[in-house]
C-alpha cells in the first residue's frame, strides 16, 4: 500500500541465513564472477534507476542480482519489477534495517565477490571490473570500496580513517559548522587524492564489494545495527581478523544520499546516536570501559541537542515560508 509507514521489525524475530556459499558453490563455469544486493527502502523510482546501472554495467560479467525489499509502503519496487521483471526480490518482514536486509541478500547469492548497493545509487560502467579486479587480484582484501560521487560531481569522502574516540568527539563537535577542522579532516582523510588507490580502515557501506570468504570468517553485517555505522563495524571486524579494507577509484558509484531517511529525520538522528553508542562499547573494552557512562552521557545530550536544532531549524524555514 502506497504511503504506508511499516513498523519495524526486530531483526532477531527473522532466523539468521548462512552467508556460506554451498561446497558446490561458484564450480560452474557459467557462474557470475560477482553478485550485487540492493537494499532498498522506498526509494522511489531511483532503485529502478540502480537495478539498471547494476545490469547494464557487464564489465566485469553477467551479474547475479538481487533486491531485498525492507516493506517498502511506496511503488519503489513495483516499478522497477516493471522495468526488470526478471530481477529476483526478497521481501524482508518489516523494515529490518540495512545489516539485516545485506546479509538477508547475501545468503540468497552465491558468487565468491558481492557487492551491497544503497537503493539511491548508480554505477557507472566499468566499475564492476575495477572494483572485483582489485578483489581477484589481492587476496587478502576483504572489503573495496569505488569512488562515490555526489549528484553534483564532488566527491563523497567514503574511504575514511577509524574513528578513534578523540577523532570521533573532535568531529561531532566540530564537523557541521567548522568543517576544515582538524579533526573532520583526520577522519574523512580530505588531504588525500581521490583518484588514486590506497588502503584505508573502513569504506561506505553506500556501495562496497565484499569477499565472500572474508564476510564469513567475522559472521556477516551486524544485525544489531539498525541504521549506521555498520559499515564502520564491519570493517573494523574484517581488519582484526587479519583482511585489508582498500579503496579502489576506478570504479565509479553516483550516489543521491538520503533517498530513504531524509522522510524520518529524528528518527534518524536517534539511530545514528543509537549505533554510535553500540559502536564504542565495541571499541572500549577492558580499561577504557571506564569511559563508557562519558561516552553514554556525552551522546544522550548530543542526541537531544540535535533533534532541538533540527526541529528549530524546521519552524524557522517554516515561518519564514
Amino acid at each position: 500500500m502506497e504511503g504506508r509507514l511499516l513498523g519495524l521489525v526486530d531483526a532477531g524475530q527473522v532466523p539468521v541465513p548462512r552467508l556460506t556459499v554451498p561446497a558446490d558453490g561458484g564450480s560452474s563455469s557459467t557462474a557470475s564472477r560477482w553478485a550485487a544486493v540492493i537494499v532498498n527502502f522506498e526509494a522511489g523510482e531511483l532503485l529502478r534507476d540502480c537495478v539498471g546501472s547494476v545490469l547494464a554495467d557487464d564489465s566485469a560479467g553477467p551479474v547475479e542480482l538481487v533486491v531485498v525489499d525492507n516493506g517498502s509502503g511506496d511503488a519503489s519496487v513495483r516499478v522497477m519489477s516493471e522495468a526488470y521483471p526478471a530481477v529476483t526480490v526478497i521481501a524482508a518482514p518489516g523494515n529490518v534495517g540495512y545489516a539485516r536486509g545485506a546479509n538477508l541478500g547475501i545468503a540468497a547469492t552465491r558468487a565468491p565477490i558481492v557487492a551491497v548497493l544503497n537503493a539511491d545509487t548508480r554505477l557507472e560502467p566499468g566499475a564492476a571490473a575495477a572494483l572485483v579486479a582489485r578483489l581477484e587480484s589481492q587476496p587478502r582484501v576483504g572489503a573495496c570500496g569505488p569512488r562515490l560521487k555526489n549528484t553534483d560531481g564532488t566527491d563523497y569522502p567514503s574511504a575514511r580513517a577509524d574513528p578513534s574516540l578523540p577523532i570521533a568527539v573532535g568531529h561531532s563537535l566540530f564537523g557541521t559548522w567548522w568543517p576544515s577542522n582538524p579533526f573532520t579532516k583526520r577522519y574523512r582523510q580530505v588531504d588525500a587524492d581521490p583518484s588514486r588507490p590506497r588502503v584505508v580502515d573502513w569504506v561506505s557501506g553506500a556501495g562496497v564489494w565484499l569477499r565472500r570468504r572474508a564476510l564469513d570468517t567475522v559472521g556477516g553485517w551486524d544485525e544489531r545495527y539498525f541504521m549506521y555505522l555498520e559499515d564502520v563495524d564491519l570493517c573494523h571486524r574484517l581488519r582484526r581478523a587479519g583482511w585489508e579494507i582498500v579503496y579502489e577509484p576506478g570504479g565509479v558509484v553516483w550516489h543521491v544520499q538520503g533517498a530513504s531517511t531524509r522522510r524520518r529525520p529524528v528518527r534518524m538522528l536517534v539511530e545514528h546516536h543509537r549505533s554510535a553508542w553500540r559502536f564504542a562499547r565495541v571499541r572500549l573494552t577492558g580499561p577504557r570501559s571506564l569511559l563508557l557512562p562519558f561516552v553514554a552521557l556525552y551522546l544522550a545530550v548530543r542526541a537531544v541537542a540535535s533533534i532541538a536544532a533540527r526541529s528549530w531549524r524546521s519552524e524557522h524555514r517554516e515561518g519564514r515560508a
